[in-house]
């Protein structure tokens, strides 16, 4: 199973979530074509309504550990479903690569 494939079954099993989309980012980053090493993750789940941002990642963490030992990155967008349909959907875009040649 890919990495990506890995993220999602553990958070779809972590978190019960209305909406999950993990988004592969690595493309926009110096890395080898088909890497899979910087992602994105919308996780919109009743589990963080009255949890505070921090408490939130660190379920997040939690639930993947073994993937964080292997991966550089995860931009991490925790939503209760209240937040997100206020948002209408919309959470902000990664911030864009300035790390190894792309720096120059």
């Amino acid at each position: 199973m890919s990495m990506q494939g890995q993220i999602e079954a553990k958070l779809r099993q972590a978190f019960s979530p209305e909406i999950l989309e993990v988004i592969n980012e690595s493309h926009l980053h110096n890395v080898p074509p088909g890497s899979e090493s910087h992602f994105k993750a919308v996780i919109v789940s009743d589990q963080f309504t009255d949890k505070r941002l921090v408490a939130r990642h660190r379920l997040v963490n939690q639930a993947l550990v073994a993937e964080l030992a292997t991966i550089h990155a995860l931009a991490l967008h925790t939503l209760t479903p209240d937040e997100y349909f206020k948002r209408a959907g919309a959470v902000a875009d990664s911030p864009l690569c300035m790390g190894g040649s792309k720096a120059s």
